[in-house]
């Protein structure tokens, strides 16, 4: 590898070299086992006689952190045999960031425990679920492309973009074509985009009360009022809706967390409130993919005749998180800021990605496989439906979902179980499971999201059990 040595003055160069080297050994810059260039080769780089090289060479060796090979080089020793020292950045104590950021740091998402048997975390998916072989061979295909590009186009890969307005007009009714499409390295980038471009400091954003975390934080982070409006059984209730809100940030399709679907009386509300308030409704359709019962509502974007709403989706769910695909489609009126934000952030996405995926779309195995694993979270969901209707009985009340990856519980009328206690008891005993009370911004209220995503089927009546003593404990 390319190793910079810093010559300073002419003193002792031979020694400057040794103790460059020395400290790149000591921090891990040079690893073990990691081969150093010739002599002659470095002393050429820099500018020294071959001879001042191989001093350093030969007091590192002497001193055993270097070892020569003969005919084969010279070596860092193995790493057993040096006492390392920590490598880190400057402190920087006298730079801080912005008040706000020092607070966000504060609500980081707490760590989940390392000694997980038992994985009932929400929003994630089973991997070994993905059709890896499959994605392989895409990439290979895509990587096999004579015309790779160099800088693409900000908005994505034009066969993709194609391919999702196609998609989501069959399964959400979603109006859209592949210019009204702009790829994104998941929801979250797509929020922050939308941010940028429509929020100014100081204006007012809405969002669901319980809602999802981050959205609000990344509306906080730009200096919005951010203020939660209460969600009940039909979805946010939009007369509570702040008069002065510029933005209204929903999951209508499978409300987060509570996973309550959107009436079509308060989204036909919601559009007519946004018109008469000269407002933007962001609709996040997270995970409706997956749906077990009933029939979907139409989008809230099918039904928007005066281009109010911006529609959001990911592959977080349906493929892998890791993956970092997602999109948003926007009215016309938005597409060239929003373009023009992208280009400024990231320049444009994984292009290589971006093709494997268009194509996985439009060869019908994207929809082969949420067909499979749907059925496979379906027999998970229902194992745990089953055991919180015969564990729980009076302790923690479902409440109604058709779609996603998570259930979610309140407790009974009448009971007041300790769930702090109980999550506590519950992680010491291997389970890793979601409070609800954190997707709350005021006032949080007890309950506990179960997601069946990672949960392996036979762990679950285990799991459940051992949940079940942790309450009851």
């Amino acid at each position: 590898m390319e190793i910079r040595v810093s010559l300073t003055g002419r003193g002792d160069l031979a020694a400057q070299i040794y103790r460059e080297l020395l400290d790149a050994i000591l921090d891990g810059r040079l690893r073990s086992g990691e081969r150093l260039p010739p002599s002659r080769e470095l002393a050429g780089r820099l500018g020294v006689s071959r001879n001042t090289v191989t001093v350093a060479y030969d007091r590192l060796a002497a001193e055993g952190f270097l070892v020569g090979k003969t005919g084969a080089g010279t070596y860092v020793c193995p790493r057993h045999l040096i006492h390392e020292r920590p490598r880190a950045a400057p402190a920087g104590r006298g730079v801080r960031s912005r008040p706000l950021w020092e607070s966000l740091a504060g609500e980081a998402v707490p760590e989940p425990p390392g000694n997980i048997r038992y994985d009932f975390r929400s929003g994630l998916p089973d991997p070994g679920l993905f059709p890896l072989e499959t994605w392989r061979r895409l990439i290979s295909r895509e990587l096999r492309r004579a015309d790779l590009p160099g800088y693409a186009d900000p908005a994505g890969h034009a066969g993709l973009r194609d391919a999702i307005a196609r998609s989501v007009g069959v399964s959400r009714s979603v109006h859209a074509g592949a210019d009204d499409v702009l790829i994104t390295q998941g929801a979250q980038q797509a929020l922050d985009l939308i941010g940028r471009v429509l929020i100014e400091p100081g204006d007012r954003v809405a969002v669901e009360e319980p809602g999802y975390r981050p959205a609000r934080r990344l509306f906080r982070s730009l200096g919005a009022h951010v203020t939660g409006v209460p969600v009940d059984d039909e979805g946010l209730d939009v007369d509570a809706l702040p008069d002065d809100a510029r933005l209204v940030y929903v999951t209508p399709a499978h409300q987060f967390p509570l996973g309550v679907p959107m009436s079509l009386r308060r989204r036909a509300a919601l559009l007519a409130w946004a018109a008469r308030h000269d407002a933007v409704i962001v609709e996040d359709d997270y995970d409706s993919e997956y749906r077990f019962e009933g029939r979907p509502l139409d989008s809230l974007q099918s039904i928007d005749a005066c281009g109010r709403v911006i529609y959001l989706g990911s592959f977080s769910k349906t493929l892998l998180p890791m993956l970092r695909l997602g999109f948003l489609i926007a009215p016309a009126s938005l597409r060239p800021a929003l373009r023009a934000a992208k280009h400024l952030t990231d320049r444009h996405g994984d292009q290589v990605a971006q093709g494997a995926l268009a194509t996985l779309i439009d060869e019908g195995l994207l929809s082969r496989h949420i067909r499979k694993a749907t059925q496979e979270y379906a027999l998970r969901r229902t194992a745990i439906i089953t055991a919180l209707r015969t564990r729980f009985t009076g302790l923690l009340d479902l409440i109604p979902s058709a779609a996603g990856l998570h259930l979610c519980t309140r407790p009974s009328p009448g009971a007041n179980p300790d769930l702090e206690t109980a999550l506590s008891r519950a992680h010491h005993s291997g389970l890793a499971l979601t409070d609800l009370a954190p997707s709350y911004a005021d006032h949080p209220h007890p309950g506990l999201i179960l997601g069946y995503g990672l949960i392996h089927p036979t762990d679950i009546d285990k799991g459940m059990s051992l949940l079940a003593e942790a309450f009851n404990a």
